[in-house]
């Protein structure tokens, strides 16, 4: 695809449920293809959870031609072994689009809001009402889990950063992800005192 038409697969991740979206970009226009979830409830082995959202996201890149990740970043909660879990869900998303060469954009979860309401702490119902508006969603075709909006306002959140010059991080391979990330990768004790 061209700079201007590009196919955007964004993804709320979770290891109870993952919600994606995916839209079509032509210039400066966009329409939605699919949203949905992956329901992991059923999964009780935390490895499977994680073969499962590898593995769905490498097929909703391969069945839309998907040639961009937009992913909300885990945000930092009081509860550790949560945010491990999430933080692996999120590694297994970008491990798959990273097979397929794709570039990797994360978006805190209050950019993603502010970016789309005007509010970085508004809810996840007001952002699903707007996505709905914007992108001429019929009330019949909006998912009940929210998981489903939230994944397609990562995407919508980098529709509208695409002609920003200010971006996010951007990732090509898993060097470049280590490169930019290093206290996240090597659990952030760079530059600490021992």
């Amino acid at each position: 695809m061209t700079n201007n038409n590009r196919i955007i697969l964004g993804i709320d991740p979770g290891t109870t449920v993952m919600g994606y979206g995916l839209l079509r970009v032509s210039g400066n226009k966009c329409e939605m293809l699919a949203m949905g979830v992956l329901e992991l409830r059923k999964y009780i082995d935390h490895y499977h959870k994680l073969q499962k959202i590898f593995t769905r996201t490498l097929s909703l890149i391969d069945e839309f031609n998907a040639d961009i990740l937009a992913i909300e970043a885990p945000f930092y909660g009081k509860n550790v072994q949560s945010m491990l879990k999430l933080g692996r869900a999120q590694g297994a998303a970008i491990s798959a689009a990273l097979y397929r060469d794709l570039p990797i954009y994360e978006y805190a979860p209050l950019k993603i809001k502010m970016a789309i309401t005007g509010n970085g702490r508004a809810s996840k119902e007001q952002v699903a009402d707007l996505l709905r508006r914007y992108l001429k969603i019929s009330q019949e075709n909006m998912l009940p889990q929210l998981d489903a909006t939230d994944g397609l306002a990562a995407a919508y959140c980098h529709f509208l950063q695409m002609n920003n010059p200010i971006q996010d991080s951007e990732y090509k391979s898993w060097k470049d992800y280590i490169n930019k990330n290093e206290t996240k990768v090597k659990g952030g004790t760079r530059n600490s005192k021992s």
